[in-house]
């Protein structure tokens, strides 16, 4: 079973997470920002990640915190849930169109964090949340999981669209990546560590 459950704990936020790398899309999630919530529902549901997360954040100053340690809390999740990695595939790319919008995801579960995020936003704000969010959630995610994540958006002209190919084509990157290849004996590294 590679699952796991992560709770954080702050002065702005309250957040509890379960992720199961082997799901079906099966979905509870409430953030309190429903943009980020059908976002997040997306990376599930195509990734066929079960993700129950909720979370009470100060909404009443922005976003930020919210959605940023969400993001530490979701890689966290994903890397308990694949503990050392032995039989994975850990390399995992998509490209998503999302009607205008034409999204490259591409990650490596090396175990070391890095986010090459290269999108032009149309808007500032997409519902209630920031658009500058987005790389602040990828970003703590790469961290929280020690995965290199690289986004490039190819086309795309609504901040919705563009969003959600990215939501969508992370989590089918990160399903490939995350796969067991039976061809792979321990971990897919000359080093030995994917840690």
């Amino acid at each position: 079973m590679r699952t796991s459950t992560v709770y954080r704990q702050t002065g702005e936020t309250d957040i509890s997470a379960t992720f199961d790398v082997d799901g079906k899309g099966v979905i509870d999630i409430d953030t309190g920002i429903g943009f980020f919530d059908h976002m997040l529902t997306g990376f599930a549901k195509h990734g066929f990640f079960d993700l129950t997360m909720k979370c009470r954040g100060d909404l009443e100053v922005d976003a930020h915190h919210t959605v940023e340690d969400a993001g530490i809390v979701l890689g966290q999740a994903i890397k308990d849930a694949l503990g050392d990695k032995s039989g994975i595939r850990r390399f995992g790319h998509f490209i998503l169109p999302m009607d205008e919008a034409l999204c490259l995801c591409a990650v490596d579960l090396s175990g070391r964090p890095y986010l090459v995020f290269e999108a032009d936003l149309p808007t500032e704000k997409i519902g209630t949340m920031e658009a500058e969010m987005l790389k602040e959630f990828f970003y703590a995610v790469s961290y929280a999981a020690g995965m290199n994540i690289h986004i490039k958006m190819l086309s795309g002209s609504n901040g919705h669209h563009i969003a959600e190919a990215m939501f969508k084509a992370f989590g089918k990157a990160l399903d490939m990546a995350t796969q067991i290849e039976d061809r792979v004996h321990g971990v897919l590294s000359t080093k030995g560590s994917l840690a």
